[in-house]
C-alpha cells in the first residue's frame, strides 16, 4: 500500500474576481522512501496541492477529494487530529526560510518548541535533540548556533535550519517547497545535496516543488509535470526527461539551457498561463501548444498509462511530441 495516495483533489478559493480552481482532479501516489518532483511554471498549483495535504490552505480555500496518507485520510481532518499527523508524520520545509523562522526567538528555543509541544520532551532534552539534528544538517558549531537568532544566519544556512526542524520529530514524509528560491548556484546544490541525504539516512520519502528542472535531474526517482492544476504528465525521471511525452513538458525542457546544444537564445513557451478564474472545457495547455487541434480545445484529454508506469494527459499523438 502506497504511503501518500491523493484522488481527485480539487482546491478552490473564493474570491472578490471569481473562484480560483487552483488544483483541478490532481491524483497521484508515492511510496515509503520514494521521491517525487512536482515541476511547473509559478501558478500552476504545485504550492497549493502541498497546503492541501496539510491542511494549510487559506480561510477563502476549500479542498474535496481524497487524501490516504498511511492508510488514513487525512483531507479536512479536524484541526487537533491534524496537527497530530503535521507534527510527526508529515514535514514540510517551506520556501522562505526568513518569513518562516520568527525574527524575535533564537533558533534553539524555536527547534526545542517542536519537540516539547509534539512530543512531551524536556526543554533540556530538545535542547540536546536540536543540536544534534543541527549536526545532521551540517552546521558546524551546533551548540553554539543554538543561542542565535535566524538574521545571524546565511541564506543556506536558514534553509538548514528549516530542514532540522522538519527533521526532529523523524516524520515519514517531507515536503520540501522551492527549497533553493533565492540561493546562489553553490548553495542551491548544497540544499539538494543535502535533501538527498536525508532521504537516504532517515528512510524518508520526499516530495520535491519545484519549477527548476535543472535541481530536479537525479534528485528524484519520479516527476509528475503539472499545469493549470491537473497532471500533464508523470513517471520516470529518466523517462520524463529523455523522452518527454507531452508538448508542456517538452517546452519546459525546451527552455532550459544546455551546454550539449548550441542554442542562440533560449526557447520559451509563447502565451501566458490559463486563468484559473476561468477553466475552459478543454486542456488548460491547449492555447499555448503547437500540437492543438479541436478536441483539444473541447474536452480534458483523461490521464492515461502507456510504457512502464508513465502517465499522460493529451489527444496529440506520443510520436508527435518531439
Amino acid at each position: 500500500m502506497a504511503l501518500l495516495e491523493v484522488a481527485d483533489l480539487r482546491v478552490s478559493f473564493d474570491t472578490p474576481d471569481g473562484t480560483v480552481h487552483a488544483v483541478n482532479g490532481m491524483t497521484l501516489s508515492l511510496d515509503a522512501g520514494q521521491s517525487l518532483a512536482i515541476v511547473g511554471e509559478s501558478g500552476s498549483g504545485k504550492t497549493q496541492l502541498a497546503f492541501a495535504i496539510l491542511g494549510l490552505l487559506a480561510k477563502n480555500g476549500q479542498a474535496t477529494g481524497s487524501v490516504h496518507f498511511d492508510g488514513q485520510e487525512i483531507l479536512n481532518l479536524p484541526e487537533p487530529k491534524l496537527n497530530k499527523v503535521r507534527a510527526n508524520e508529515i514535514a514540510m520545509i517551506f520556501q522562505d526560510p526568513m518569513t518562516s523562522l520568527n525574527p524575535y526567538l533564537r533558533v534553539g528555543d524555536q527547534m526545542a518548541e517542536v519537540l516539547m509541544l509534539h512530543q512531551g520532551t524536556s526543554k533540556r532534552k530538545a535542547l540536546d535533540e536540536s543540536a544534534k539534528m543541527l549536526d545532521a544538517v551540517r552546521i558546524p558549531d551546533a551548540r553554539s548556533r543554538l543561542r542565535m537568532y535566524p538574521h545571524e544566519f546565511s541564506g543556506g544556512m536558514r534553509q538548514r535550519i528549516m530542514a532540522a526542524m522538519a527533521l526532529l520529530c523523524r516524520p515519514k514524509l517531507l515536503i520540501a517547497d522551492e527549497p533553493t528560491t533565492a540561493l546562489d548556484v553553490t548553495v542551491q546544490n548544497q540544499i539538494m545535496e543535502l535533501i538527498a541525504d536525508i532521504q537516504r539516512d532517515f528512510d524518508t520519502a520526499l516530495i520535491l516543488i519545484t519549477h527548476d528542472l535543472a535541481i530536479v535531474a537525479g534528485a528524484c526517482q519520479r516527476t509528475l509535470v503539472m499545469y493549470g492544476g491537473q497532471v500533464m504528465e508523470m513517471g520516470t525521471t529518466d523517462d520524463v526527461f529523455e523522452a518527454p511525452s507531452h508538448p508542456y513538458t517538452l517546452g519546459l525542457l525546451n527552455a532550459v539551457p544546455r551546454l550539449d546544444i548550441p542554442q542562440e537564445a533560449l526557447q520559451t513557451i509563447p502565451g501566458d498561463p490559463p486563468d484559473l478564474t476561468r477553466l475552459s472545457p478543454g486542456c488548460p495547455f491547449s492555447p499555448r501548444c503547437a500540437f492543438a487541434d479541436g478536441p483539444c480545445r473541447e474536452t480534458m484529454p483523461p490521464l492515461e498509462g502507456f510504457g512502464q508506469g508513465r502517465l499522460r494527459a493529451c489527444h496529440a499523438d506520443r510520436e508527435t511530441v518531439t
